[in-house]
Order: C-alpha cells, then sequence, then structure tokens
C-alpha cells in the first residue's frame, strides 16, 4: 500500500513534528512501506529520502499571525483551483490512504475527496492525525473560559471529526479532546498510538563534562551551580512565563546558584528576553533554536535537570528525550506527558512557581531516590524507542486501508455508510485502544 501525509508543520522548526516524519521515513525504508508526504515550503520541489519515501514541498505564504516561521496551505489554494499542485500531486500518487495533520488549513482536503471532487482520485481512506488540542490553541492565542472550549468543542464536533474516516491521537489526553466533541450523527474511531524518542543519539547525563564547564564559564555560573534545562517552542500554549516565576523563586529562597538554559524560538521569544533581563537577570540564558541534534543531545545531557512548565502539553518529546538521557524530569501532573512520566519515574508537581521550585530543591536533596527515579526513566522511556514506535504506526495505517478496503470494494470509490462508521470509543486505551503499552 501507499500512505500519503500532510502537514504544515516539517521544516527546520517543526520541532516533534518533524521528528515524528523522520522517523516515519526510517521505518518506511524498513520495512518497504511506499510513503509520500506533502508539506508547505517556501518554494515548489521534491526531495527523495529514499527508495521508499519522497517529499513533495508546496509553495505557500507564511503564516498571517501567531508564529510567522510556520508557512501555511490555505483551503483557497485547493477548493477552487481544480489544476493546484496539490490536488495534481494526489492524483498523480494515488494514494491508499491519506493522513492529514491539521485542524485548520488542510482538513478541508479530506472532504473534497469524501464528495469525489478531485477528478481522478479513488477514495482513499481518511486518516486525521491530532498532535496537538484545538481548545489549548484558542485558549493561549484567542480566548480563555468556556466559550474557547465550547467553540472548540463545536467545530471538531460538527466539522472537523465527520470529514475522517479514522483518528488518530498521540495521547489519551489529545484524544479525549475528540472523544468529547463527538456528534451521535457524526462519529468517527479514535485510537491513540504515542510518539517516541531516539535512544540512539543521545548521550548519557553527565558523559560530556568537557560542554559542561565551557556553558557554566560562558554564563558565569560557579562549579557547583545547577543546571536546568527547557527546550521547547516559545509560545503562549507552552506556558513559559512560569520559567520566569521559578527561577525568581529559587533565585530568592535559599543558597544554592541555579542556571536556566533555554534552546528554542518562537512569537514570545522577544519577550521573554525583556522578562528575564528586567526580573532574572544573569539566571535564565537563552539559546535560540539549535538545528543541530548533536549540540542539542549534548545541552540535555548536561542538565542537572529539565524544567518542563506546560500543563496542557499534547505528548511532549523533549521531556521524554530527557528521562531517556537521564536527566531528572520536572513537569506537571497533567497533559499528554503523563502518558509516560510518573512519581515512579519523574518529579510531577502543581503547575504554580512554589510548587515547581519546591519539587526543583527537592530531587537534589535526596541522591538516593534521585537515581532510583531515573534508572526507572530510562527503562520507561526505553519503550518508546522511535524504530518501535513508528513501526506500529506503520502496522496501524496498513490494518485500517484493509479494514476499510475490504468494506468498500475493489474500487475504494464509495463512501462508508454511516452504520459502517458508529463505533465506541474507549478514552482508557493507551495505543491502539488495545490497551497494550510500546
Amino acid at each position: 500500500m501507499k500512505t500519503l501525509h500532510l502537514t504544515n508543520h516539517f521544516h527546520r522548526a517543526s520541532g516533534g513534528i518533524g521528528v515524528f516524519y523522520q522517523a516515519l521515513f526510517k521505518a518506511a525504508a524498513r520495512t518497504r512501506h511506499e510513503m509520500v508526504l506533502i508539506a508547505s515550503a517556501e518554494r515548489d520541489a521534491t526531495e527523495k529520502i529514499n527508495d521508499f519515501v519522497k517529499v513533495h514541498y508546496v509553495a505557500s505564504p507564511r503564516a498571517p499571525f501567531f508564529d510567522r516561521r510556520y508557512r501555511l496551505i490555505w483551503p483557497t489554494s485547493y477548493l477552487f483551483d481544480k489544476d493546484s499542485r496539490l490536488r495534481k500531486l494526489l492524483v498523480e500518487e494515488k494514494p491508499d490512504l491519506i493522513e492529514i495533520g491539521d485542524k485548520y488549513t488542510l482538513c478541508w482536503l479530506a472532504g473534497l475527496i469524501r464528495r469525489g471532487l478531485i477528478k481522478g482520485l479513488d477514495r482513499p481512506l481518511l486518516v486525521g492525525t491530532s498532535h496537538e488540542r484545538m481548545d489549548d490553541n484558542v485558549r493561549a492565542f484567542l480566548t480563555t473560559g468556556r466559550v474557547g472550549q465550547a467553540l472548540s468543542r463545536l467545530y471538531l464536533g460538527h466539522l472537523y471529526l465527520p470529514l475522517f474516516d479514522q483518528h488518530l491521537a498521540n495521547s489519551t489526553y489529545t484524544a479525549a479532546e475528540l472523544e468529547t466533541a463527538v456528534v451521535d450523527h457524526h462519529r468517527r474511531p479514535v485510537e491513540v498510538i504515542p510518539m517516541g524518542v531516539d535512544l540512539d543519539h543521545l548521550p548519557a547525563a553527565g558523559s560530556d563534562t568537557g560542554w559542561r564547564k565551557r556553558m557554566l564559564a560562558q554564563i558565569g555560573g560557579g562549579r557547583a551551580a545547577r543546571l536546568l534545562i527547557y527546550i521547547g517552542r516559545l509560545s503562549p500554549e507552552k506556558n513559559v512565563g512560569l520559567l520566569i516565576e521559578v527561577m525568581e523563586r529559587l533565585q530568592d529562597e535559599g543558597n544554592e546558584e541555579f542556571h536556566l538554559l533555554i534552546a528554542g524560538a518562537g512569537p514570545l521569544e522577544g519577550w521573554l528576553r525583556d522578562e528575564c533581563r528586567r526580573r532574572v537577570a544573569g539566571r535564565i540564558h537563552l539559546l535560540g533554536h539549535l538545528t543541530d541534534r548533536q549540540e542539542l543531545a549534548r545541552l540535555l545531557a548536561s542538565g542537572d535537570a529539565f524544567i518542563h512548565p506546560n500543563p496542557r502539553e499534547p505528548f511532549g518529546i523533549a521531556p521524554l528525550e530527557a528521562m531517556a538521557a537521564g536527566v531528572p524530569l520536572v513537569a506537571p501532573r497533567a497533559g499528554g506527558i503523563i502518558t509516560y512520566a510518573n512519581t515512579e519515574n519523574a518529579w510531577l508537581c502543581e503547575p504554580d512557581a512554589s510548587d515547581f521550585a519546591a519539587t526543583i530543591r527537592s530531587l537534589f536533596a535526596n541522591p538516593e531516590e534521585r537515581g532510583r527515579r531515573i534508572a526507572e526513566a530510562r527503562q520507561t522511556a526505553g519503550r518508546y524507542r522511535w524504530p518501535v514506535i513508528a513501526r506500529l504506526h506503520l502496522q496501524r495505517y496498513e490494518q485500517l486501508w484493509r479494514d476499510f478496503a475490504g468494506r468498500s470494494g475493489p474500487g475504494r470509490s464509495t463512501t462508508p455508510s454511516l452504520a459502517q462508521e458508529t463505533f465506541h470509543s474507549r478514552p482508557g486505551c493507551t495505543l491502539g485502544c488495545r490497551g497494550e503499552r510500546p
């Protein structure tokens, strides 16, 4: 079979989404799975990744708001233009399954396909993949409170969910939003398949003492200073403002010296730099977006703790990487992180400055307990190795397509009936709705 994937988030600044598709590329080559990715870009291009994978880039404008590092394939580029590059690529590739990882500008393509409005394209299986929650984005960028949540639920239940035959989510936290938005006459299956971690390129914590010494000298830290790490997008939905509040607490309370290194970029970068200079001068250091994976790995492995402030993280690849490297994880006991993090392998707390600061101090107070949790964390992370997780995704695509092809006939040109599409979701599942662990 051939799968075709569409996203607006495959580029140098894409973070977890880029890592996800790179892992799928490798798994596709190993399993001889034919795979095509279509992504927004500055200009049209095609790149052959390996014998089984290629990427088509579609020239797209920059996002007009939120984060202008991203480019968006707008609905106007394919809804009305029958000769658009995107439509032509779909017809040329003739995929058996189309997966769309977007709730805003690309998802409407599934509606065209369901209606048979793309001439020359046989009806493929349509899969919507959720790597984030819409209500969290609305809360961060537009409006807080129940109004935003209600609008998200209406949009998802009546417009987004019915566009697809199947939905996959990266955590039970992300899936829960879809399941609560389901409308009886628009029911669709929702399953959970997690993200993964690359263990092969992660040095163990403390393995590069030279890098750590150079960094401490660069930021003016003493030999006994505690080095805290945050890696992630600097955007409103990431709750990065809490990092400043935590560092204020650590600076004002106690005698230990703490420094926080932040690797990432985004719309809040300028604001964060100004606030750090004003409130915790010399204690928070912004490194920008690190594109070199080896440099990022050295940074991670040189930390004494990884600080993740977001209680609404959809999954959290960076925190999982910290656990894999043997770096203590301090994070809220909420969101997609609790897919893998718990009180046995991490330091979980309330998402407020007081509890965060107290938890950070506590992890250094008991070396024996710290060692035990670190060992448990590395064992947990080992169950989420990318080769296993990526293969699981491909296997699920294949099984879903087989089920769909069997009920739709050889040409798969008919739209499944409402009765065929009715489902009973299982919100407690963690992997493929079978209750399995990776």
